[in-house]
C-alpha cells in the first residue's frame, strides 16, 4: 500500500508540528511555520514541544494581527520521568493526551527522530488519510533512533550532512508534497515587530555597551579554551566593552567567575530564565558563543553573533541568514583568538 499523500486541494488542515526540545533544536525548527503559513495561510498549525521551551515558542502564536502557531501543546516528559510512580506525573500526562487528541490531525510534522517524538505522533487522533511524516534516517552528529520510523508512513531520506534549518523543511516539503525549499528562500524566525519591541534588561551590575560571552556547552571538546576567552575579553575591555559571562550551572558558574577574575570590569550575572535571555541577548552589543542555544538564539534574533565551532560541524547549525553572523572554527579546528577577534571587531564596526 502506498503512503498517504497530502491533498493540494486542502486549504485549511489541521497540522501538528513535533520537535520537543532542545532550545537549539526548538529554534531551528521554527522557519517551517513561516513556510507553512505562507503556503497555507488558513491552516491549523500546533506544535508540542518540552514545558522548559515554551517560551520560545510564544512570540510566534497567532493574534488578530499575525498568524503563526495556533496552539502550543507543552510536555513535561522530563519532568514525569523524575516522578513516575506519583500520581500527579500520571494526571499529568492525561491531561496532556486530551489535549493532544482535542484536534484531529491531516499532517503530523516530527523532525526530531526520536522514539519520545514519535511516541507523540502516535498518541496524536489522525483523519483517515493523515500524512505523518518523520526522518527515515540518521545524519551525521545528531541523535535517531531508528524504532521512529514505525510511527511514520512517510519516512523522508535527507541528506546524511544537513543543516538542521535544512532538514526541518525536506520533512516538511516531503509531508505536503511541495519542491523542496532551499536557501533562496531566507528563514524566518521571529516577528521583526517582536524583535524590535523587546524591552531592555535589568540585570544588576550590567553596564552599556556590553558584549556576551557563551563560554559553557553540555560537552567538554566543543568548549573554547579558557585563555582563548580571557585574551579576548581583555581585547574587548580596552574598547570599552564589558564582558558579560553567564551560566546555567555551578559548575558553569564557576568558570565565568575564573574567567571573570581575568578580564578587567567583567561581570558574572546572577542566573536568569529564557524570557530574560532574550533581553540579555537583544541589548548586548554582539554575542560570541560555542555551539550551544544561547549562542543560536541570539543568531536567530539577527543581532550581531560570532559562533566558535570547536568538535562540532560548522555546516550542521552555522547561521547563514544574516549578515549579522559570522561562524569561525569546525569540526576539529579550534578558531585562533586572532579570528574570533577580527569577527567580532568586523561585527562591532558594522553596528555603530
Amino acid at each position: 500500500m502506498s503512503a498517504p499523500h497530502f491533498s493540494a486541494s486542502a486549504q485549511t488542515p489541521k497540522i501538528l508540528l513535533v520537535k520537543l526540545s532542545s532550545l537549539g533544536d526548538v529554534l531551528h525548527n521554527l522557519p517551517i511555520v513561516w513556510d507553512l503559513r505562507a503556503r497555507l495561510p488558513h491552516a491549523q498549525i500546533d506544535w508540542v514541544v518540552e514545558e522548559a521551551y515554551v517560551h520560545l515558542l510564544e512570540p510566534l502564536l497567532s493574534t488578530s494581527q499575525f498568524r503563526g502557531i495556533d496552539r502550543i501543546i507543552p510536555f513535561g516528559l522530563r519532568r514525569w520521568k523524575k516522578h513516575l510512580f506519583t500520581l500527579s506525573a500520571w494526571k499529568e500526562f492525561f491531561a496532556f493526551k486530551k489535549a493532544l487528541q482535542a484536534t484531529r490531525y491531516d499532517v503530523i510534522i516530527e523532525t526530531q527522530g526520536l522514539l519520545k517524538s514519535a511516541i507523540v505522533c502516535g498518541l496524536a487522533d489522525k483523519s483517515p488519510q493523515v500524512v505523518v511524516a518523520g526522518l527515515a534516517n540518521a545524519t551525521q552528529f545528531s541523535g535517531y533512533e531508528p524504532m521512529a520510523r514505525l510511527f511514520y508512513n512517510a519516512a523522508v531520506q535527507v541528506p546524511v550532512q544537513c543543516h538542521a534549518v535544512d532538514r526541518s523543511r525536506w520533512v516538511m516539503c516531503a509531508a505536503l508534497d511541495w519542491p523542496l525549499l532551499t536557501r533562496a528562500i531566507s528563514p524566518q524566525f521571529y516577528p521583526a515587530q517582536f524583535v524590535d519591541g523587546i524591552s531592555d534588561t535589568s540585570l544588576v551590575g550590567l553596564q552599556i555597551p556590553y558584549v556576551l560571552f557563551f563560554h559553557s556547552t553540555a560537552r567538554a571538546a566543543k568548549r573554547w579554551p579558557n585563555d582563548r576567552w580571557i585574551t579576548l575579553g581583555n581585547a574587548l575591555a580596552k574598547q570599552g566593552y564589558q564582558v558579560v559571562l553567564p551560566w546555567g550551572n555551578e559548575a558553569e558558574k564557576a568558570i565565568s567567575t575564573e574567567l571573570a577574575q581575568q578580564i578587567s570590569g567583567a561581570l558574572v550575572p546572577n542566573g536568569f530564565s529564557i524570557q530574560e535571555a532574550f533581553s540579555l541577548i537583544a541589548q548586548a552589543a554582539l554575542t560570541v558563543g560555542v555551539d550551544t542555544g544561547l549562542t543560536h538564539l541570539a543568531a536567530v534574533l539577527g543581532k550581531p553573533t560570532v559562533e566558535i565551532y570547536c568538535d562540532s560541524p560548522k555546516w550542521k547549525t552555522e547561521g547563514y541568514w544574516s549578515v549579522n553572523i559570522r561562524n569561525t572554527g569546525d569540526m576539529q579546528q579550534v578558531p585562533s583568538v586572532v579570528e574570533v577577534q577580527e569577527a567580532s571587531l568586523e561585527l562591532l564596526g558594522r553596528s555603530h
